[in-house]
């Protein structure tokens, strides 16, 4: 099996992302940087954004998207924002907004695009970030220090879809899934997520189809 296969994830509820969304609103109070304007990264930071925007009070929210392309046949991916701003941000205090901070990536390409628009100030801050990150945000709710698949509310068809559809050989049953996913990736599953995650990629498990 394959480490996407057996890799440990931890699956945040929607009130674990609104107690670490707090505390990362908390962070940036309690350093005197008075942003004005917050800018999620789409798509995993458009829900903390919202719940930064309404504790700290700040109502202009953009977004901006990051993508990793592979640089020719090398295995080493860049990072490049390929959704731009459509706001004019001069002169404002920018707090850029994700859900993961993991390789760092994301936020190497954000800032000096964000830098480029001539802002008065940018920080950046996570919900989680890893600890083996390469480019730290300014503020962190929560520091990861033993790599797991961080597994959010607002993706969980995406990713144990993709779970599913790459275990060898594939499970025949609903409790053979969720029996795996609980093997392979500590990963429990309600009869509604299970039921999301099969009827939205098209999976049907007796007949062995996948999408």
């Amino acid at each position: 099996m394959t480490r996407r296969e057996t890799m440990p994830v931890q699956k945040i509820s929607v009130q674990a992302v609104i107690t670490a969304s707090d505390r990362l609103a908390r962070c940036v109070r309690e350093s005197g940087f008075e942003p004005d304007t917050v800018i999620a990264v789409a798509r995993g930071g458009f829900m903390p954004a919202r719940f930064v925007c309404d504790f700290l009070g700040i109502s202009r929210l953009l977004s901006l998207k990051v993508q990793h392309y592979g640089a020719g046949a090398q295995a080493q991916r860049r990072a490049e924002v390929t959704e731009p701003l459509g706001s004019d941000i001069s002169g404002a205090r920018v707090l850029l907004v994700d859900d993961v901070n993991d390789s760092g990536e994301t936020l190497e390409a954000a800032r000096p695009y964000l830098e480029g628009l001539d802002p008065a100030a940018v920080r950046m801050g996570v919900l989680h970030e890893k600890a083996n990150t390469h480019c730290r945000a300014d503020f962190v709710a929560e520091t990861i220090d033993e790599w797991r698949w961080i597994l959010y509310p607002w993706a969980v068809v995406e990713d144990v879809g993709e779970f599913l559809c790459q275990m060898q050989p594939p499970p025949t049953t609903r409790q053979e899934a969720l029996n795996r996913l609980e093997a392979h990736h500590g990963l429990q599953l309600d009869d509604a997520e299970l039921d999301r995650v099969l009827y939205y990629h098209g999976i049907d498990l007796a007949a062995g189809r996948y999408g």
